[in-house]
């Protein structure tokens, strides 16, 4: 485990945030009868400032920040944060980075907003509309919303834990996306999150733009293990994963894929599902996936898995473009195109997809316990898009097991997950998640990757 150094500081926003209520600091302090939210708020913020860590397990992250505490005051200049054994990374010469205050500011604005809904959103309560307009809430709390403007903002998803060169063609993929004004936005984290960002921030210089985008949208399981990195200048936090989900496709316009583990094969299967049901068959929504030479096998895997267990109709929804960022780029500024005429044909906002239909099955927050892992319904004698969300949440599961720390020590005392259903499915997911492990796709730390869970045939 690496050795972590220590710094204290008082942080002040610039601009926002400059007032909050007494009522409201209470909400985040130690201590108090809300310390659920206090404990969520320090962990965020120490993801915040542990930016550009190569530990990739939530556990071993509070372990090594175990003295770190973070104290909300009101002062009469405005809000001020007390920072204790914070990471010194986060800082230059005794000052912090300015992003990374942006960032734990912006932790500060969506843990307040969403308040007491972190701790229990009884989503049973609320119909489908209901949960879309809370992530439309919480996006425009944030002002990512920018209405009148055409579609252009592509969501790149991938691993975080990915070779060297398939970060650097994720790079030049969002080099050739800025260069046609293009706006990106990922998990926030390392790996394919960052390279398209990196890529784009070039680009958007050389062609002048000083506006861009990269917005990274992110929720408090994962955030410890996939730090935001600096490039971000939008960050969001959501309640859970299955809202970060669908604010990806509700405020995203097009959808690039770049090799990754199970979490990228969850968010694949998140939008197949989608756009599998009768109800979206009509709605233009990019979707490419995309990486280096060398890469083949992991789009040959994918494309065999989703053919085995989604079928053609699902395939008929991607395309695949290996080891030509240019042509990625060119094929979703057409598509864009179409999406543009189509929303505007429609009526439908360009900055916000409110005609996309998201069935319960992808909005219900799924907590991966054992009993929950081992009672999914993984056999295909149901509908194709039905089978997509079982299968998106077997995946989820197996992220959590990996990265986050509730499921991680329930799988230290309990042993992996079991997963069964229809022999040959099982059989396919076993060659699928095998393939992650060979690849070194699962953990950063690849050589002491313990598998978090079984295929039971």
């Amino acid at each position: 485990m690496p050795v972590a150094e220590f710094i204290n500081a008082s942080i002040k926003p610039f601009d926002s945030l400059d007032t909050l209520s007494p009522m409201e600091v209470a909400k985040l302090r130690k201590g108090t009868a809300n310390n659920n939210l206090y404990h969520l708020f320090r962990l965020c913020s120490l993801a915040v400032l542990n930016t550009g860590s190569d530990v990739d397990n939530t556990g071993e992250v509070l372990e090594m920040y175990k003295d770190f505490d973070i104290q909300i005051e009101l002062k009469h200049q405005g809000v001020m944060l007390t920072l204790v054994n914070a990471p010194v990374n986060a800082f230059v010469d005794g000052e912090i980075i300015v992003g990374i205050r942006e960032h734990l500011f912006s932790v500060l604005r969506d843990l307040i907003y969403i308040g007491d809904e972190l701790e229990k959103i009884e989503n049973s309560q609320f119909a489908s509309a209901d949960i879309t307009q809370y992530v439309f809430h919480i996006l425009r709390h944030a002002k990512l919303l920018k209405p009148n403007v055409k579609p252009n903002l592509v969501v790149c998803w991938g691993g975080h834990s990915i070779s060297r060169t398939e970060y650097d063609y994720s790079k030049k993929v969002g080099y050739e996306l800025g260069l046609r004004g293009l706006n990106i936005c990922t998990g926030c984290g390392p790996g394919a999150m960052k390279g398209p960002m990196k890529g784009a921030t070039i680009a958007h210089a050389k062609q002048r733009i000083t506006n861009g985008r990269y917005i990274g949208l992110t929720e408090p399981g994962i955030i410890a293990a996939e730090s935001p990195n600096p490039i971000v200048n939008e960050l969001v936090i959501f309640p859970d994963i299955e809202k970060r989900l669908e604010a990806f496709v509700r405020l995203g316009h097009a959808i690039v894929v770049f090799p990754g583990g199970a979490g990228t094969a969850e968010e694949i299967l998140y939008m197949l599902g989608i756009l599998l049901h009768p109800n979206n068959k009509d709605i233009p929504y990019p979707l490419i996936f995309s990486g280096p030479a060398g890469s083949e096998a992991y789009f040959e895997q994918i494309d065999a898995f989703i053919a085995a267990t989604l079928g053609d109709a699902a395939r008929d929804k991607y395309q695949i473009i290996v080891d030509d960022p240019q042509a990625v780029a060119t094929a979703i500024q057409s598509k864009l195109q179409q999406v543009h005429s189509y929303r505007r044909d429609q009526g439908e906002s360009f900055h916000f997809n409110w005609q996309l239909f998201i069935p319960r099955d992808f909005q219900e927050p799924f907590d991966p316990t054992h009993q929950a892992m081992a009672s999914l319904n993984l056999h295909t004698n149901q509908q194709d898009y039905i089978l997509a969300a079982q299968l998106r949440r077997a995946m989820s599961g197996i992220v959590a097991g990996n990265v986050k720390e509730p499921s991680v020590k329930a799988i230290q005392c309990h042993g992996p997950f079991i997963l069964s259903g229809d022999a040959q499915l099982m059989d396919k997911m076993d060659q699928l998640l095998a393939a992650f492990v060979a690849q070194r796709r699962m953990k950063i730390d690849h050589e002491k990757y313990v598998p978090c869970y079984k295929i039971s045939k």
